[in-house]
């Protein structure tokens, strides 16, 4: 084996990959923010709404969960600006994540909310609560609480995932490993450094999330 490594090489653009690191976060963050919304609302509106919301939200949910998500992402880039629609690589990543982790996480939460009883529900009615009071304090909570695990879990498959977007160039951090393996010629070395870059981003992610159950969760009982 004649390989020298190098690494001094790659760490010469240690702060690109960083730059790079910090657009993955950015995107996972927002993504997790954005899509669980969406899953929220497409829960509820195909547990709870009327049949033509249930239609609506069923269709959405098996659309996304029934296509690449290479697919979407190209269908967002390059797709939408034949109907005037034009976004940078980096809004396109973020749009079209958003829209992929709102189907799944809609049926993770669906499944929370299908849990809570229904005399649950018609309990606080009976105590005058408004429907938005009901949806936040009966449903969505208790709900959340029960498919947290599984919901950080399609998180961080979602973080991992972001590295499908350097597809279109956007500039997260597998991108940029990318372009300076172009450069050096470093691969083992600059796939090194990444891992364990995404190593630690998971990790971080992971203390959050405990911290958030600990904090909205684990206290209230």
């Amino acid at each position: 084996m004649n390989y020298t490594f190098q690494f001094g090489t790659v760490m010469d653009h240690f702060p690109d990959l960083l730059s790079g690191a910090a657009l993955t976060i950015r995107l996972s963050a927002l993504t997790m923010v954005f899509g669980l919304v969406i899953g929220m609302t497409c829960a509820v509106a195909k547990a709870y709404g009327p049949r033509p919301i249930r239609w609506l939200a069923t269709s959405y949910i098996e659309l996304i969960r029934n296509t690449p998500f290479l697919i979407q992402l190209y269908f967002v880039f390059f797709a939408l600006p034949h109907f005037g629609v034009r976004l940078s690589p980096n809004n396109s990543a973020l749009i079209a994540m958003v829209i992929n982790l709102g189907a799944y996480s809609a049926e993770i939460v669906r499944a929370g909310v299908e849990s809570i009883p229904h005399g649950q529900i018609e309990a606080g009615r009976a105590l005058g609560l408004k429907p938005l009071q009901i949806v936040r304090f009966l449903i969505l909570f208790p709900a959340l609480k029960a498919v947290y695990p599984a919901l950080t879990s399609q998180f961080i498959l979602v973080l991992l995932g972001s590295s499908i977007v350097s597809a279109i160039a956007a500039d997260e951090l597998t991108a940029v490993a990318n372009t300076i393996n172009s450069q050096t010629f470093r691969s083992f070395e600059i796939y090194t450094i990444v891992t364990l870059m995404y190593v630690a981003i998971v990790f971080g992610f992971r203390a959050i999330f405990t911290s958030i159950y600990a904090f909205a969760f684990a206290r209230r009982g």
